[in-house]
């Protein structure tokens, strides 16, 4: 997508992808310093690491807890920025014909795709909000810091999948996300279909189609895939390094040759 983008508005620059360890963080966070370097996106599972190797993040990223995107600035310090918020609810009103405001919704999963989301949900007045998680005490403390950084009034919710309250609450959500990696392999799914109706909205990040979509849809759930929010989290850093407009139309067309 970025090398489209780049070759379409004649940017003499390319994007590459770097497998890093944890261990290697610092020192690949580092080479970004160098003046021919523009920045830098990061996904799972380094999301909330870079976070204090960075020299200034942008206010919604300590309200969030996680950055996927790292700018190289003209005096060479480094800012995280996070581009997966505002990619949410763009992806959910332009892509799913989904209004935020008033309604209930769960996220399946506590990563930085999951605070991202939670607090796009929550600016954009859901009306409740609950995160499921395997491990509670992460779904409590994405939750905690959430609440002390908005101060929200929205009900907010932990949960664990096996928790006796947990298909009440499925059953009453109007959307339910999916911001755990269950899906990359296509005979996984994060949520069992009989938690599945017609009615609700299923929103897999997973970019292409998963098991739980095929489930949801077959339950006659309207389902949407992560396509749309990579494409515009994309263009947003792009944006950001650019200093240009992103040309989406661009971009989703080399998405769309890239995964056919």
């Amino acid at each position: 997508m970025h090398n489209a983008a780049f070759a379409h508005l004649g940017i003499p620059a390319r994007y590459e992808r770097w497998h890093t360890r944890a261990k290697e963080l610092p020192a690949r966070i580092a080479s970004l310093r160098a003046e021919s370097m523009l920045g830098a996106n990061v996904t799972l599972p380094h999301k909330i690491a870079i976070l204090e190797l960075v020299d200034q993040r942008d206010p919604e990223v300590d309200l969030i807890g996680a950055a996927n995107t790292i700018i190289r600035e003209p005096d060479g310090t480094l800012t995280a920025a996070n581009t997966d918020a505002p990619a949410v609810i763009a992806t959910l009103q332009e892509d799913g014909h989904f209004d935020v405001a008033g309604r209930s919704i769960v996220i399946l999963g506590a990563s930085g795709a999951a605070r991202a989301a939670a607090y796009a949900l929550l600016h954009a007045h859901a009306a409740s909000l609950a995160i499921v998680n395997r491990t509670l005490t992460r779904a409590e403390d994405l939750l905690a810091d959430l609440l002390e950084a908005t101060q929200t009034m929205t009900p907010l919710y932990a949960y664990q999948p096996e928790d006796a309250e947990f298909a009440e609450i499925i059953a009453a959500a109007d959307l339910v996300i999916n911001a755990t990696s269950i899906g990359w392999q296509s005979d996984q799914t994060p949520l069992d279909k009989r938690h599945l109706r017609p009615g609700m909205l299923v929103f897999d990040m997973v970019y292409r189609p998963t098991r739980l979509l095929e489930e949801a849809q077959a339950q006659g759930a309207q389902t949407l895939n992560g396509k749309g929010m990579l494409v515009r989290q994309a263009g947003l850093a792009f944006q950001r390094w650019t200093h240009q407009p992103a040309p989406i139309d661009v971009m989703m067309r080399a998405f769309d040759q890239d995964t056919h």
